[in-house]
């Protein structure tokens, strides 16, 4: 198929009567195109998760929004991810970023909303197998942006117990928070980084059902919010996170959540 972006959208734009005009290579190019909705990535799933995660909303694919993961993941079940929203809020307010994986059992791993944080954040979930790794931007127009990147893997990670389901360890460390938060960087914010202990079970293990964190959010000392999160089944055991502060945030900041069976989290992260 085509990777070249400008001859995509001129095969998504060309009425289907035209393509029989096409020389055939061309014309089962223009086909491919069509059937993954002019996904840069190729994916044939796109147009279904379009419909599930945008619905009828605008929504266009950007180089505004990006997405970065391994070329091959090295353990499936904790898979690096950095998404840098950035260039799209300096146009547009973003309100919120949708993280899916093409080919996941469950595909939404989670909703961030910025609110007062930079629109970035850096994570590690779990791939089932190789698949797109996308980043959905809502801007506050209600238009969606999307970006994405293929990450290789070989296979599992929804499927397998986390090592501290296997070791027992997790009722022993449920919920404690490590979390550190640095001086000003070169970008003029505050980076933030965080690991709450949770097994995270995804429900695919048999006889483990269900057991993760579902929100989070992060206040100031004068307790106005920063941001908020929402998880689900695909984020990876003990989630570890990075984010981005303004640069006069006050602390001590209030880290607060809490997971599917009602245990609350609540801690103080000093500033």
């Amino acid at each position: 198929m085509s990777r070249d972006p400008l001859r995509r959208r001129l095969l998504m734009a060309m009425p289907l009567a035209a393509l029989a005009l096409l020389p055939k290579r061309v014309r089962a190019q223009a086909q491919a195109v069509a059937a993954t909705g002019g996904d840069p990535l190729g994916s044939l799933l796109w147009p279904d998760l379009k419909r599930e995660f945008v619905g009828n909303a605008p929504c266009q694919f950007t180089d505004l929004v990006s997405v970065r993961g391994p070329a091959m993941a090295e353990d499936a079940m904790h898979v690096p991810v950095w998404v840098d929203a950035r260039a799209m809020a300096a146009q547009r307010a973003v309100r919120r970023i949708r993280i899916v994986v093409d080919r996941n059992p469950i595909r939404h791993v989670l909703d961030f909303e910025p609110l007062r944080a930079e629109a970035v954040l850096g994570l590690r979930l779990r791939m089932q197998q190789a698949s797109p790794v996308r980043a959905l931007v809502e801007t506050v127009d209600g238009h969606w942006h999307v970006a994405g990147t293929w990450v290789q893997a070989a296979g599992g990670g929804c499927t397998v117990a986390g090592a501290s389901r296997v070791d027992g360890s997790w009722s022993q460390t449920l919920n404690q928070v490590q979390a550190r938060l640095f001086g000003v960087g070169a970008q003029g914010s505050r980076r933030l980084r965080l690991r709450i202990m949770h097994p995270m079970d995804t429900g695919f293990v048999p006889g483990v059902p269900a057991f993760l964190l579902e929100s989070l959010s992060l206040s100031d000392a004068h307790g106005r919010p920063l941001w908020r999160m929402a998880l689900h089944e695909p984020v990876a055991e003990n989630p570890l996170m990075t984010l981005e502060l303004p640069p006069d945030v006050s602390g001590p900041l209030r880290l607060q959540g809490a997971d599917n069976n009602g245990n609350p989290l609540d801690v103080v992260v000093p500033a």
